[in-house]
């Protein structure tokens, strides 16, 4: 007997988030050899995590029959020291996503509203409709930019949280600091506006949403160790916000929801300035590497403040399918609206290389 009759609607009509294709998966499927398959499809950091961090899981594997630090104290301290806030202000999370799904959890609920852009992350709307919220969904300007005036004129008294992606994923454009002022002057206390940071070391700084934290406005930064720091595997993010918000985030989360090695892992991370300086170097001159062999073959793509590049192909299944046969996994856009698409992993010279290799072969160029 199924119990789907049992089961809330909302959630049997859940499409699941789909992460990029794991190169096990790849390598099964196809007979290939892992070792010679390039992973350009989840903007992960190919310099791999902070050396500083692996030494310190190294050191702590031995005490993994002890829970961790529920609090994760050590580490919020050193990510309010970093930021200027109080301990207060900050809290943790298994990756920045799931602190996405306890502030949904915190605010959302039947009746209410959650405003994103058109292109953002996939799992603003996952939440809202997890939470049987409704997702209001605002186009994004002519230059793929977050439109904050009419994601500003969307906003209603049901509305809980805008989510601002800076830079945004899967796109690569970002907010300006005066246009974001001009957004933040005019919100309505009512509302949390979130800023969804995952990729900000890549885009250098360019913009201060912590100000407004600072103010005492209802904002929340949302950072990961994923991307710049190279930990994706271990899974953790952070929030500076309000005191009252930072209360709901540790309110909301399960016991203990960063493991020990994840806490030691980014408490290192965050001393290892030369990792990021290389990480961040590297992506910048791979972007340029991209845009110069694009330019030449005469197809576009979108200027990026990630590590990514969004790039117009014709038919992006088709050329996904292509790459993947060649041994390199890219990510189809298709699930975001724009089948033309695929989504490129800046990597090392050598990875971009490969993968431009055969791009030429497959586009023909």
């Amino acid at each position: 007997m199924s119990i789907s009759p049992y089961i809330n609607r909302h959630v049997q009509e859940l499409v699941a988030y789909q992460p990029g294709k794991p190169i096990s998966e790849t390598a099964r499927e196809l007979g290939l050899n892992p070792a010679e398959i390039v992973k350009l499809a989840s903007n992960e950091n190919a310099l791999g995590p902070s050396p500083k961090a692996v030494k310190a899981m190294q050191e702590t594997a031995s005490g993994m029959h002890i829970y961790p630090d529920g609090a994760s104290f050590e580490l919020r301290s050193k990510i309010a020291a970093r930021h200027g806030v109080d301990f207060c202000q900050t809290a943790v999370g298994n990756g920045s996503s799931e602190l996405i799904e306890l502030l949904c959890h915190a605010c959302l609920g039947p009746g209410a509203e959650l405003v994103a852009a058109r292109y953002s992350f996939a799992m603003y709307s996952i939440m809202c409709k997890l939470f049987n919220a409704k997702y209001v969904e605002v186009p994004n300007k002519a230059d793929w930019s977050h439109d904050l005036q009419g994601m500003l004129a969307a906003i209603t008294p049901q509305t809980r949280i805008v989510f601002i992606t800076n830079p945004t994923n899967p796109v690569g454009t970002m907010v300006g600091q005066e246009e974001m002022d001009a957004f933040m002057a005019a919100v309505p206390e009512h509302v949390i506006v979130a800023f969804d940071e995952a990729y900000i070391e890549f885009a250098g700084e360019q913009t201060d949403c912590l100000k407004y934290v600072r103010a005492g406005r209802n904002v929340v930064s949302l950072r990961t160790f994923s991307k710049a720091y190279g930990l994706a595997g271990a899974r953790v993010g952070y929030a500076v916000t309000t005191p009252e918000i930072a209360d709901l985030l540790n309110k909301a989360r399960s016991p203990f929801n960063v493991n020990l090695m994840a806490q030691v892992a980014a408490l290192a991370a965050l001393d290892d300035t030369e990792h990021i300086t290389r990480s961040v170097q590297m992506v910048q001159s791979g972007r340029e590497q991209y845009y110069t062999a694009f330019a030449q073959w005469g197809i576009s793509c979108i200027p990026s403040h990630g590590n990514f590049i969004l790039v117009r192909v014709g038919d992006g299944k088709a050329v996904y399918d292509a790459m993947l046969a060649r041994g390199v996994i890219l990510r189809p856009m298709g699930g975001y609206g724009l089948p033309e698409y695929v989504r490129i992993t800046v990597g090392t010279r050598e990875e971009n290389e490969r993968c431009l290799c055969a791009l030429r072969e497959v586009l023909k160029k």
